[in-house]
């Protein structure tokens, strides 16, 4: 997939505590445990929601070795309503060291996305173009 053009709410932050200290932001913060998961599976009805694994359906999991989603901040992408097979998992998160490319998100350096985090709020809109 790629990112999807629009322009977007951030639905949540998730973030790994046990890696990230002072989180500053004003929106709601959701610590990502080991058990949590985001389901990519359009044949669940689950389907781009955050779920608990394991899990019966295809999904990604978020307490990952790697940084990149140590913080993640989720976009209202295919959110209301959900429509199958249109994507899911858009996220802002932690870019790898080489930039690789990702399956649909936007990656950008963890000290910016720490940065993007203090000025952005529940009412914040992430256009991409």
């Amino acid at each position: 997939m790629i990112t999807p053009k629009g322009t977007y709410n951030l639905s949540k932050l998730l973030y790994r505590k046990d890696r990230v200290k002072n989180l500053k932001s004003r929106l709601k913060k959701i610590k990502i445990n080991k058990n949590m998961g985001w389901c990519d599976d359009s044949r669940s009805k689950d389907y781009n929601k955050l779920i608990k694994i394991p899990f019966k359906h295809s999904y990604e999991k978020l307490y990952i070795k790697e940084n990149i989603y140590d913080i993640i901040l989720v976009l209202n992408y295919n959110m209301h309503p959900i429509k199958k097979n249109k994507g899911s998992a858009i996220f802002i998160h932690i870019a790898k060291k080489n930039f690789n490319s990702t399956k649909g998100c936007v990656a950008i350096k963890k000290k910016e996305l720490r940065m993007m985090l203090q000025m952005v709020n529940a009412r914040t809109k992430v256009k991409i173009i």
